[in-house]
């Protein structure tokens, strides 16, 4: 237990800050942090400082340390956890917690400094399309980094864990990502888009090759459903992929854009026939985390870190990386709606115990204790 008499204080760095909720790792620092000052931990977070017209020294207990950085898409990242971690090294902290194995080579201005530290290094960067060349050389070169540099490595799944083992021979600890599924939304909510409950199929998730979205809706294109299909996301910037997706002729794809009233999105997620997941990349994936505690019958990518979170076929059914099999899947879904209805029934049953957010709070709390007696 955390002694009461001197606070564990943990500094976490590499996100964009607290309270911006942009992607999975903010979401996390948002869970985790909140729930760390709840259980007696004293945290501070490094935020982006461009990104905050308001400053304010802390919100909801959680200190916030505002950090410049150089603006720009490859640099911003990198020269923010640079300068974070050097202040992160002159402060008060028992413990740097890390995200996002891009930071890897900074570990070694803890160690100069003899502050204990842990980073979650997340999916595999290296082999991203966005990170074609020299950006995937670096990611592999500075997750090879993290493995000597950093005290505990951590993993958010089984099957990153046994990648991290047999490519860098790095033990390291898994503690999954975390799921908030009781969010129940109003139903009319879908009336917005002019959508029918169970009358469309569901992808969530950035316009990014690594997310298969082009293989889903080509294969979609193909198949001959009556049944619309509804893209939530986009990217942030132009991109000649995003928009080849959104100029193909065929009246049943519906792009929203991005959704942010969670309310909102939880309706699109709760009253779709079935949902989409054509990541590829990552371990335990926020997206399909919804989908499960939304109910949803879900279609996913056969890759061995959605075998791992939907128990090898037990929440959800699988398709190769062909536009052939998406149609196939399609195909086979139509033709049987009552094992899509079970599929719906049954799917926050996989929300376990191991993507509990309590749970995985009581983990990391662990794992900073033990840091903090090195």
């Amino acid at each position: 237990m955390i002694k009461k008499n001197k606070p564990l204080r943990v500094a976490i760095l590499g996100t964009k800050g607290y309270p911006y909720v942009y992607g999975g790792y903010e979401t996390m620092v948002k869970e985790l942090g909140e729930r760390l000052v709840q259980k007696g931990v004293e945290l501070t977070v490094y935020c982006h400082k461009p990104l905050f017209e308001e400053k304010p020294a802390e919100v909801n207990g959680i200190k916030l340390v505002y950090i410049p950085c150089i603006e720009s898409k490859s640099l911003s990242q990198l020269t923010h956890s640079f300068f974070s971690m050097i202040h992160a090294c002159l402060s008060r902290a028992d413990v740097i917690f890390v995200v996002n194995s891009a930071n890897g080579p900074f570990g070694l201005i803890a160690k100069i400094f003899g502050k204990p530290t842990a980073i979650n290094v997340d999916g595999l960067e290296w082999i991203r399309p966005k990170w074609k060349g020299l950006g995937g050389k670096y990611f592999f070169w500075a997750s090879k980094m993290a493995t000597k540099l950093y005290d505990q490595i951590i993993n958010d799944s089984d099957e990153m864990q046994k990648i991290y083992q047999e490519l860098f021979q790095a033990p390291s600890k898994v503690i999954a990502y975390g799921s908030n599924p009781s969010l129940r939304a109003d139903p009319n909510l879908i009336d917005k888009w002019k959508l029918e409950k169970e009358g469309y199929y569901l992808i969530v998730g950035r316009l990014v090759p690594d997310n298969n979205a082009d293989l889903i809706l080509e294969g979609f294109t193909k198949s001959a459903t009556k049944r619309k299909l509804v893209v939530v996301g986009d990217v942030p910037y132009k991109d000649a992929f995003a928009e080849r997706l959104k100029n193909l002729p065929d009246e049943r794809l519906l792009f929203t854009g991005y959704v942010r009233d969670p309310h909102e999105l939880a309706a699109l997620y709760q009253n779709c026939y079935a949902y989409f997941h054509g990541h590829e990349y990552g371990g335990t994936n926020p997206a399909m985390l919804k989908a499960l505690g939304y109910s949803c019958a879900i279609l996913a990518l056969d890759t061995c870190f959605n075998r791992e979170m939907l128990q090898n076929g037990k929440f959800g059914w699988y398709f190769e990386k062909n536009r052939e099999d998406v149609k196939q899947i399609i195909d086979k879904a139509e033709q049987h709606p009552e094992e899509m209805k079970k599929l719906r029934e049954n799917s926050p049953a996989g929300l376990t115990q191991k993507y509990n957010w309590d749970h995985v709070t009581d983990q990391y709390i662990a794992v900073f204790e033990e840091l903090a007696k090195r």
